[in-house]
Parts: structure tokens; C-alpha cells; sequence
């Protein structure tokens, strides 16, 4: 069973424990993003020794351009800073700059059974619908692994929906440990409050491969043509039929953006107010909302060296960490001469 903790509970330690997190570079933050993950993530960087890597790896599996993948990763970057993510608080990494992760990740290949990949929900979703599939996406969740424990990181921040990828992680440490001893921590779940926030269709989870997002730093007016689109009530056909708040993407998402929900949920029941001046008001509230965000994006951006410069310094706070882990690896599976003790 998955050890797990609340997020809310997950008070200050005199000593912290570390805490990882991937962030995939596949496409521009979004509203599903930022509530689901991010906002959780500038929580917590202060209540963890905290690592957040731009995986640019992992990206390899579905983007196949290399100016593209440079660009998403530089823009992933100026995203987590425009959110909040502060450097001198954390550690905000490319996963690339760092080739321990991909070391072990071989080394645990070398005891995970390929059965247990085969189960991975990403990897089983993807055969069902018929894709070709690429050894990178089996081989996925070893590579995840990698990444959290190559810190000795404890917590990561997950949310329920994900637990079954962090279990295997877990399996692929328990079987590591088993063979060479207990060189690794089982990490466990930091569970948020993150909702799950369906698209502008309002049938699936916002994400990039559905193409159903609302980027957060889009322009104004795009923001307003997306919200516009987006699907309510299928049961409210006119404006003059009583609307059902509780099923409404659009009323729902009035949650986390400010204002009164209680009058919007009240104005769709009785009809007061329509679809239309519902979407409205949510596409305002939004750009209201990441009009600061947007502004300190834009000031970053503007210095061609901060991306860089941010992600070396996070390369410099753990390469120290990598190092002391790939050795105490080496000794344990007869890479390389033993050290001394």
C-alpha cells in the first residue's frame, strides 16, 4: 500500500526531507497545469529541500524536433518562474544537463521484469489505441524512477489520479534494494488539493494531447475565443432553462479564479444568467487572475540569460547529491574500483 501524506499536514522540519518532481516540457502551462500542479509546487518549496527537473528526456517521446524541444524547455522554465518557483529557494534542473539520471535509469533496467512496464496505464492506454509505441515510452516509468531517487528524494508531489505511477517507482526501489541493499528510500506521495479540471470540452482532463487547454500566458484575446468555446450544461439548450452549476465546466472553474461562486452557481440554477455572460466572466477572471504572472513572465523573458543562468545554478546546488549517489551505486553493483572507506 502507498504511504502517503497531505500536503496541508506536511509542516516545516528542522531537517527537510527532499522532494522531486519531473515537469515535462511537451507544450505551454496551462489552467489544468497551474491548478492541478504548480500552484502546489510554490507551496511546497518551502517546506521541502526542493528539486523540480524540466525533463526533457521524457519529452523525447513525443516531441521529435530539436528547436522545438529547446524552445518548450526554455519556455518551461520562465513558466515555473513566472508562477512563483524561486531559485534561491529550490533547485530548478534540466534533466539533460545531468546524466546520472539517464546511468541509473540502465542500471535499474537491469532488475525490473518488462511485465511490470507492460502495465504502466500510459503505455497500456497508448497500445489500445492503436499506436506504434517506442521502447522510451515502455521504458517510461524506470527512467521516473531514476529521477526521484538519483536525489534519495522521500516526497513527491502527486496527484490521487497519478498513485499508480508512483507505485512502481516504488516497486522498481524495493527490487534495487533487494539485489544490492538498502541504498534507496521508497518515495511517497505528497497528496494536494489539486481539482481535477477537465478541458474546454468539458468531457476530458485538460491536457496538451487532447488539445482541450487554456494556456495561462496566452494573449487576452485568446484566452477569451477558448473560454468562449468551451462546452456548459448539455442539458441547458436555452438561455431561459435552468442550468445545473454542479455539471457546468465553465461554473466550476469560477471556483479557483476569484468572485463569488455562490451567485454564479445561483444565477445558473435560476436562470438569471446565461451561458454566455457566464463564459464572460470566467475569460475576465482568468486574465485578471495571471495578469501579474504574465507581466513578471514577460520582465523574465526579456533577459536572455536568466533561463541559463537559473538552471545552472540549480545544476550546481545538486551535482554534489549525484555525485555521492552514483558512487555509493558504483560500490554496490562492482562498477569501477571500490572506494575507501
Amino acid at each position: 500500500m502507498s504511504q502517503t501524506l497531505d500536503v496541508r499536514d506536511a509542516a516545516p522540519r528542522p531537517v527537510q526531507e527532499r522532494l522531486f518532481t519531473g515537469i515535462q516540457p511537451s507544450g505551454a502551462s496551462h489552467l489544468g497545469n497551474y491548478l492541478g500542479a504548480q500552484v502546489n509546487y510554490v507551496a511546497l518549496q518551502d517546506r521541502y529541500e526542493s528539486i523540480y527537473g524540466i525533463v526533457d528526456y521524457h519529452a523525447l517521446t513525443t516531441v521529435h524536433d530539436a528547436a522545438t524541444l529547446r524552445t518548450l524547455t526554455h519556455e518551461m522554465v520562465l513558466d515555473m518562474l513566472a508562477v512563483g518557483l524561486d531559485p534561491a529557494r529550490c533547485a530548478i534542473v534540466r534533466q539533460s544537463d545531468l546524466p546520472e539520471h539517464a546511468e541509473l535509469c540502465w542500471i535499474f533496467d537491469t532488475v525490473v521484469p518488462v511485465s511490470w512496464l507492460q502495465r504502466n496505464p500510459t503505455y497500456k492506454a497508448s497500445l489500445a489505441e492503436g499506436k506504434e509505441n517506442s521502447a522510451g515510452l515502455l521504458n517510461y516509468p524506470v527512467l521516473q524512477a531514476a529521477d526521484i531517487v538519483i536525489y534519495k528524494a522521500s516526497v513527491v508531489p502527486v496527484g490521487k489520479d497519478q498513485d499508480a505511477h508512483l507505485e512502481l517507482s516504488r516497486e522498481i526501489v524495493r527490487a534495487f534494494n533487494r539485489r544490492y541493499g538498502e541504498i534507496f528510500p521508497e518515495p511517497r506521495a505528497v497528496y494536494t488539493d489539486a481539482p481535477i479540471v477537465l478541458g474546454i470540452d468539458g468531457a476530458r482532463k485538460m491536457g496538451k494531447s487532447a488539445g482541450n487547454t487554456i494556456p495561462i500566458f496566452a494573449e487576452p484575446d485568446e484566452i477569451r475565443r477558448l473560454v468562449m468555446s468551451m462546452v456548459t450544461d448539455p442539458l441547458r439548450i436555452k438561455r431561459t432553462d435552468p442550468g445545473r452549476p454542479e455539471v457546468c465546466n465553465v461554473c466550476q472553474l469560477h471556483r479557483y479564479v476569484g468572485g463569488d461562486y455562490l451567485q454564479i452557481q445561483d444565477g445558473e440554477r435560476t436562470a438569471r444568467t446565461g451561458c454566455v455572460e457566464t463564459k464572460e466572466l470566467l475569460a475576465e477572471r482568468i486574465i485578471e487572475f495571471f495578469a501579474p504572472m504574465r507581466a513578471e513572465r514577460a520582465r523574465l523573458a526579456a533577459d536572455p540569460a536568466v533561463v541559463e543562468d537559473t538552471l545552472a545554478a540549480g545544476a550546481g546546488k545538486v551535482r554534489p547529491i549525484l555525485a555521492a549517489t552514483v558512487a555509493e551505486v558504483h560500490d554496490a553493483v562492482g562498477i569501477g574500483p571500490r572506494r575507501e572507506r
